[in-house]
């Protein structure tokens, strides 16, 4: 399970991620409630425009990102990044202490912190690729996911009570100083360990990312299925506020809601980092779970019991992310691997503008129950489209050992863009990533042949 913390250079990145993390989902935390409470009077649509306006640029700047971090040094890259956010950090936390800060400047401060954030997770993602070895991509990203939700399970709890304590504006500054541990851990790494880069050479134009994306229908599948599960269903900040709200609790009740949905993703992320490689399978399964976790949570008459009901909804939204993650990283590319995590990417945070402001207006015209139950519908539905692919694919069989089981099978070969097999690829790969591919030459085509000899 922890098999890449083995490595030192892994191991400074998980702690310095870990406590920039933390300082990131206080502050998070801090930024929901002050648009909810303290610019508005409990408007959940001012939220959902500043959760558009925080996760759009990713999606309107998603070829200009993914080229900037398959041609630049990421690490270099990091640095900038995480820099740039630590001042913005700053500046905000300032204006809210002198009480100057408007809820046009928070809209223009979370516009700011969207471009930097646009540039940071597409170089951070394929960044893990630079530290680990190919075959520890999975792991590591799983830990990564472990990481993020470990701050979750804190960052929001302590960030609720010190919001009640010492005000809001405070947040923003501790979270600019937490931005020096990740600093630091860029600074400190064995740059003679890190994996050599895979040069660029035909792969140069942004539109290959697009295309090679095109061209995969399992990846076609699984960014639809990503983009309605992030634009109707991952607005926690919406419904965990609502509800707190609804239920008579104050600040320290939201981040309690929020730390008890990490409980949940930290267990799913765990539980991630065991398996051996990354399956769409888990991702189908995990994407119904949100659905049907997400419409219970909506049903529960009282606090604790949404509470209990958030932890599964967390342990399923995040198997769902850290397996969809993990099958981008080890199936794709590596001289297109920055663009398409940086469309993947873009997916998740760009879902953020078109769904977060109707999420928001359905809370505040017809209660946050009704909002998270549009949530838990996009779910369902974002399940169907998967096994409908898995069927229409050809991957579903009666299984062969029980009369009236079925089983996926998920070995069958994909089209690539490229000509040839990428040059990194070893043996070693094809046991870690989840479509098996032979070692035989790709045919004319670019389509891989199957054990009879046929093409796929």
């Amino acid at each position: 399970m922890f098999r890449s913390l083995g490595l030192f250079n892994y191991r400074v990145w998980f702690i310095g991620a870990l406590i920039s993390n933390i300082g990131g989902w206080m502050q998070s935390t801090a930024q929901d409630w002050v648009v909810l409470t303290e610019l508005t009077h409990n408007d959940a649509t001012a939220m959902g425009v500043t959760m558009a306006l925080q996760f759009g640029p990713p999606l309107v700047l998603v070829s200009v990102t993914g080229w900037v971090a398959d041609h630049f040094d990421r690490r270099k890259l990091l640095m900038c990044t995480q820099s740039a956010l630590g001042l913005l950090a700053i500046t905000v936390g300032i204006l809210l202490l002198t009480h100057v800060m408007t809820l046009p400047m928070m809209w223009l401060f979370a516009g700011l912190f969207g471009v930097a954030n646009a540039f940071d997770s597409p170089a951070r993602q394929a960044f893990v690729s630079d530290v680990v070895s190919r075959e520890n991509a999975a792991n590591a990203v799983a830990l990564n996911s472990a990481s993020f939700n470990t701050a979750r399970l804190i960052g929001p709890a302590v960030g609720g009570v010190m919001i009640v304590l010492v005000g809001s504006g405070w947040m923003f500054l501790i979270n600019a100083a937490t931005f020096l541990a990740m600093l630091v851990a860029l600074s400190i790494m064995r740059l003679n360990e890190l994996e050599p880069r895979v040069k660029a050479t035909d792969a140069t134009r942004l539109a290959d990312g697009f295309r090679y994306v095109a061209r995969r229908k399992d990846l076609l599948v699984l960014f639809v299925m990503v983009f309605l599960i992030g634009a109707f269903g991952m607005n926690f900040p919406i419904f965990a506020s609502t509800m707190a709200l609804e239920f008579g609790m104050k600040a320290d009740g939201y981040g309690a809601l929020s730390s008890l949905l990490a409980i949940g993703s930290l267990a799913g992320a765990l539980m991630a980092a065991r398996r051996d490689r990354a399956r769409m399978r888990v991702v189908i399964f995990a994407t119904g779970g949100f659905g049907i976790a997400s419409l219970v949570s909506s049903l529960m008459p009282v606090y604790w019991m949404y509470g209990v009901v958030v932890i599964f909804v967390g342990f399923s939204t995040v198997s769902m992310l850290t397996t969809a993650n993990g099958y981008v990283q080890t199936t794709t590319d590596a001289q297109l691997r920055g663009r398409v995590l940086a469309l993947y990417m873009a997916v998740i945070m760009g879902s953020t503008p078109v769904g977060a402001p109707i999420v928001g207006w359905v809370a505040t015209a017809f209660g946050p129950r009704t909002a998270i139950q549009l949530g838990a519908a996009a779910g369902l539905i974002a399940c169907a489209i998967g096994a409908t692919w898995i069927i229409t694919s050809g991957r579903l069989h009666r299984s062969e050992t029980h009369r009236f089981a079925l089983s996926i099978d998920e070995t069958r070969p994909i089209q690539v863009v490229q000509p040839k097999i990428p040059e990194e690829f070893s043996d070693p790969l094809a046991q870690t990533t989840p479509i098996k591919l032979p070692s035989d030459e790709l045919d004319t085509r670019g389509v891989a042949p199957r054990a009879d000899g046929s093409a796929g």
